[in-house]
């Protein structure tokens, strides 16, 4: 339930085309609904501006069924990450409205077309830090940001980075993803005037310790202007991007195309 909603709402009370009575039926279920093992929060969108995300690992498939049920059927472009092909299914039994984006991990629920704005470049130093990449890009698209994907362009061979200089320059705001030392998000932090947004990988050999050199290694930047999410956090890092562009953008200084 977006501010949307409530507009068209409170409108049609206002011309009684819904009685009151009405009204407060559609508005019983706020702030949440318990379906017993999940607290479904319907009022985040109104908070946030973006609605639930249901977070598919450790969850059955009759759970995520359960909670999709149960999200007003207002509700539109509802993510699912962390998803597999089997929860997948799951929710199509549910609803055959839904997006699967299988690079991400992820289902979009009800998908609808939004408009995107802004530049977010979204950066990775190697193809095997492609499903955190996607992760990331799909949900600042879903959101209503325009992504511009450049994938595998690690500082082992830092010419390949250099090539797309023009395209990182122009960019409202910069997601690098990289495993093994993390060092991509310092050295684009060096090159941009725009936040850049830095998500560690567990991609990597043994010393790598399942991302964490590469989260300690980005922690520790030198670069301005270098922000760093959780291992792996695909999804944290669009939606922060994605926050940070529309700033960018309704402020009035999105930069040139």
């Amino acid at each position: 339930m977006d501010h949307n909603f409530f507009r068209r709402l409170l409108k049609e009370v206002h011309e009684g085309t819904t009685s009151v009575d009405e009204a407060l039926e559609c508005l019983r279920q706020l702030p949440f609904r318990d379906i017993g093992f999940a607290r479904i929060d319907t009022h985040r969108s109104i908070r946030l501006g973006i609605g639930e995300v249901i977070f598919c690992e450790g969850k059955t498939p009759e759970q995520v069924q359960a909670i999709v049920k149960h999200i007003p059927e207002v509700e539109k472009n509802i993510l699912a990450t962390r998803a597999s092909r089997e929860i997948y299914e799951a929710i199509r039994q549910v609803t055959e409205s839904c997006l699967y984006h299988e690079a991400a991990r992820m289902v979009v629920i009800r998908p609808q077309e939004v408009s995107r704005i802004g530049k977010i470049a979204l950066v990775t130093a190697g193809t095997s830090d492609l499903p955190v990449a996607e992760e990331a890009a799909v949900t600042a698209e879903v959101l209503g940001s325009r992504v511009i994907r450049i994938y595998d362009v690690g500082v082992a061979g830092i010419h390949r980075l250099l090539d797309c200089y023009d395209t990182l320059a122009s960019a409202t705001v910069v997601v690098v993803v990289a495993g093994m030392e993390g060092a991509l998000a310092s050295v684009i932090g060096g090159l941009v005037a725009c936040p850049v947004i830095g998500v560690p990988t567990s991609v990597g050999y043994g010393a790598s310790f399942h991302g964490l050199a590469a989260l300690l290694s980005m922690l520790n930047s030198c670069a301005p202007g270098v922000s760093v999410v959780n291992i792996d956090n695909g999804f944290g890092a669009g939606y922060q991007a994605h926050l940070i562009n529309i700033a960018i953008c309704k402020g009035g200084i999105e930069r040139d195309n």
